[in-house]
C-alpha cells in the first residue's frame, strides 16, 4: 500500500498544482486551453507512438485484458440505462452525462499512473488498451447522446462525432506504434529522440490541465445523479473489469492496468462532448470534479486489494 500511495501522490499532487495556479492566476486564464490542446494533438501522440513502438508484447496475452476492458464498460452502459435509469429518473441530456461519466477515462491520470505504478510495461499496456477503450467509449457515448441529448438529430451526431473518431490523435499515434512494433522496423533515429522529448512533456502539462479543470461549484450542486456516476465509475467499474480479467484469465499486469483504466476519473473531453451534442453540463462538470478528487482515495484502494 505505502509503495502505490508513494507512486500515485505525485500524481495528485500534480492536479492540485494545476488547480491552485489557475484558481490563484499564476498563469494567465489564456494558457490552459492551447496547452491542453497541444498536449492532445503533439506531446501525447508522441508519448503513444514511443512507448508502443518499443514495447515487447511477446509475453502477455492481451486479448483478455482488452476483452475485459470493453465487457466492463458495456456492463455499467447497460446499468445505467436499465435498473439506474428507472430509479433516478434522470431527464435525456441528464441521463447522457450518467452514461458519459461511468465510463470515460481520463488519460492523462490513467497513463502517468501506469508509468509510475509499473514503469514502460505499464504505459506500453495502458497505452494498447486506451486504443481499444477510447473509440468503444466514443460509440456508446455518440449513441446516448443521439438518443437522448437535447436537441440532438441522428444526422448530426453522427457526422460531427463518429467521423473524428478515425482521427482521434490518440488512435491514429496507437496505430503507428502498433506498425512499427510489429514490422520490427524501429523509429528512425532521428526522430525517435525528438518524439521522446515531446513524449516527456505530455504527462505533466496535461495534469496540471486536469486540475485547472476542475470546478468545485459543480460538485457543491450536484445531486444524486452525480454520486451514482462517480460510484459506477471509481467502484463499479474497476470491480466489473477485475471479475472479468480473472473469469479470462488475463495476466497480472494485464489486469492491473485493465483495472487501473477503469479506476481513473472522468475525463473533460466528456464536458466538450455534453456541452456539443446536448448533455448536461452540470451534471458532467459536477462527475468530472467529484472523481478526479474522490480517486484520490478510490485508486489507491483498488490497486491495493487486487
Amino acid at each position: 500500500m505505502i509503495g502505490i500511495l508513494a507512486a500515485l501522490t505525485p500524481v495528485f499532487a500534480v492536479i492540485l498544482i494545476g488547480f491552485v495556479a489557475r484558481q490563484g492566476r499564476l498563469v494567465p486564464e489564456t494558457f490552459w486551453q492551447p496547452a491542453e490542446r497541444f498536449t492532445f494533438y503533439v506531446f501525447f501522440p508522441a508519448l503513444l507512438v514511443t512507448s508502443i513502438a518499443r514495447a515487447d508484447f511477446a509475453g502477455f496475452a492481451v486479448a483478455p485484458m482488452l476483452t475485459a476492458s470493453v465487457g466492463g464498460i458495456l456492463v455499467v452502459v447497460l446499468a445505467c440505462l436499465l435498473p439506474l435509469r428507472r430509479w433516478l429518473g434522470p431527464d435525456g441530456p441528464a441521463l447522457t452525462s450518467l452514461v458519459q461519466s461511468s465510463v470515460r477515462p481520463n488519460v492523462y491520470v490513467a497513463l502517468a499512473a501506469a508509468a509510475a505504478l509499473y514503469g514502460a510495461p505499464g504505459v506500453a499496456l495502458a497505452s494498447l488498451c486506451l486504443a481499444v477503450v477510447v473509440p468503444v467509449v466514443n460509440v456508446v457515448s455518440v449513441l446516448a447522446l443521439v438518443r437522448w441529448g437535447q436537441g440532438q438529430t441522428p444526422v448530426s451526431g453522427w457526422r460531427g462525432t463518429l467521423w473524428p473518431v478515425a482521427g482521434n490523435p490518440l488512435i491514429v499515434a496507437c496505430l503507428i506504434g502498433l506498425a512499427v512494433n510489429i514490422t520490427g522496423l524501429g523509429l528512425p533515429p532521428l526522430i525517435e529522440p525528438t518524439l521522446d522529448i515531446l513524449g516527456r512533456a505530455s504527462l505533466p502539462i496535461g495534469l496540471l490541465a486536469v486540475g485547472a479543470g476542475l470546478e468545485l461549484r459543480a460538485v457543491r450542486a450536484a445531486g444524486r445523479v452525480v454520486a451514482t456516476a462517480s460510484a459506477l465509475k471509481l467502484i463499479v467499474l474497476p470491480v466489473v473489469t477485475l471479475s472479468l480479467c480473472l473469469a479470462l484469465g488475463a495476466d497480472d499486469l494485464a489486469r492491473r492496468i485493465a483495472v487501473l483504466l477503469a479506476a481513473v476519473p472522468v475525463s473533460a473531453s466528456a464536458y466538450v462532448m455534453a456541452r456539443q451534442m446536448g448533455g448536461d453540463t452540470a451534471v458532467m462538470a459536477g462527475a468530472i470534479t467529484a472523481t478526479t478528487l474522490a480517486a484520490a482515495i478510490t485508486m489507491p484502494l483498488i490497486l491495493f486489494v487486487i
